[in-house]
């Protein structure tokens, strides 16, 4: 499962920095109860922000998921922020049930240089990247926004939610 939530900030200085100016946000308590089309043995690749970050950890374990480890998207341009003016995303990687680590030819680097290309936007580079660490495993992108060939989709704004 590859799933970009839709984070409620709740912080914001003035109306123009508001998340909800892009698309509608879930606050964690919604985002924790929602009912995961999880596979018994399963691997969760789930992006957090900074500010985010103990709100991810908790939706890994309201999930089902055991947090493993995670990656860092420097997206090579500096954007805002409060205390440091954010330059990257969090991709935390937890599993459920039986899942093997991907075989060494497949592991990737922990910190992904990509350039930002929108708000939001993730890059199709960590998608390529989890079908080559598990390319038997079936796929779903939840709140996706741009489907792929072979995976599911669930979301708002995908044509199969």
């Amino acid at each position: 499962i590859y799933a970009d939530p839709p984070w409620r900030y709740d912080y914001s200085e003035t109306t123009g920095r508001e998340i909800e100016n892009q698309y509608p946000t879930m606050d964690i308590e919604d985002i924790c109860a929602l009912d995961v089309p999880a596979a018994d043995d399963c691997v969760l690749f789930l992006w957090t922000t900074a500010p985010k970050l103990e709100e991810g950890m908790r939706v890994v374990r309201e999930w089902g998921f055991e947090y493993k480890t995670c990656a860092i998207w420097d997206k090579q341009k500096m954007g805002m922020g409060y205390y440091f003016r954010v330059q990257h995303e969090i991709l935390l990687i937890a599993t459920k049930g039986s899942i093997p680590t991907p075989e060494a030819a497949n592991r990737p680097r922990s910190v992904i240089s990509i350039p930002y290309d929108g708000h939001s936007a993730k890059p199709h580079e960590i998608a390529e990247m989890i079908e080559k660490m598990y390319p038997e495993l079936s796929k779903l992108e939840m709140f996706c926004r741009s489907p792929r060939n072979g995976w599911d989709v669930w979301g708002n704004q995908s044509d199969a939610s």
